[in-house]
Order: C-alpha cells, then structure tokens, then sequence
C-alpha cells in the first residue's frame, strides 16, 4: 500500500482497493500468498497467531506441519512434528509414540495445549488435535 501524506491509501470502510490487492497478488511470492493464506485460515479456525504466543500460556493454533520426524530415544520414543502457521512455527511432540494416523507432512491441524521453550523454540508436549479437511 502507499502512503498518502500519513495515511494509508484505503478504500472507505478500510479495505484496499481491488486493484491494490491485484497488484499484491501479482508482486507477491508464492510463499509470502502461502504464509497470508494459512494466517487467513488460521484466524477463520479462532486461532491465536504463533508469532503473538508466549512460553507458558495455553494456547489453540491452526496450521499446516512442515516436518514429521520420529525420534527413536534410550528411554522414551517420540513423535516430533513442526507445525507453520503463516507467522511462525511450533514443534509437537508426542512422548512415546512412533506413529499416529494422519500426523503427516501437508496435513492441516488445529492443536491446543501450554506452550514451552525448547533449545529456545515454542513446543507443545502431547497436544490435544484435530486433523483439519484437505484443502480443495
């Protein structure tokens, strides 16, 4: 958007033009449209944005997992999935589990639990999900 003596260049009502938003589309990455995407789907599910989150709060947040990686362990096997928002990413972790059935890379989840830092990244131990429908 443009900036017009102090002000943001908006339609009435503070929606961006229709051609704004077609030049944005155009200009844009293909990542950037993913990330606005997930944060718009995220933000329709009543989730809290990753970036927004803190260590030690009980949190609900919908996205996509990039990664699932199961990581043999001496004393407790675990199931470690990333989860990408649009605004940033937390790692899941499943204790003593080796699989659940549609934890899988692309898959859409809602989760929720109490964020913690780990190596100084958000994570949730054995979150409570909901596999979302693939998108169309």
């Amino acid at each position: 958007m443009t900036q017009v003596s102090g002000r943001q260049d908006r339609a009435p009502g503070g929606a961006t033009s229709w051609f704004q938003r077609a030049i944005h589309r155009i200009t844009a990455s293909d990542s950037e449209l993913d990330a606005e995407q997930l944060q718009s789907d995220s933000d329709r599910a009543g989730a809290e944005a990753v970036s927004q989150c803190c260590r030690g709060e009980q949190v609900c947040i919908a996205g996509r997992l990039r990664s699932v990686v199961y990581t043999p362990r001496e004393t407790t096997p675990t199931l470690e999935a990333e989860l990408w928002d649009g605004s940033g990413t937390v790692l899941l972790v499943w204790l003593g589990r080796r699989r659940i059935g549609g934890i899988e890379p692309g898959r859409h989840l809602v989760v929720r639990g109490r964020l913690a830092k780990r190596d100084n990244k958000l994570v949730i131990y054995n979150p409570w999900y909901e596999l979302q429908a693939q998108p169309a």
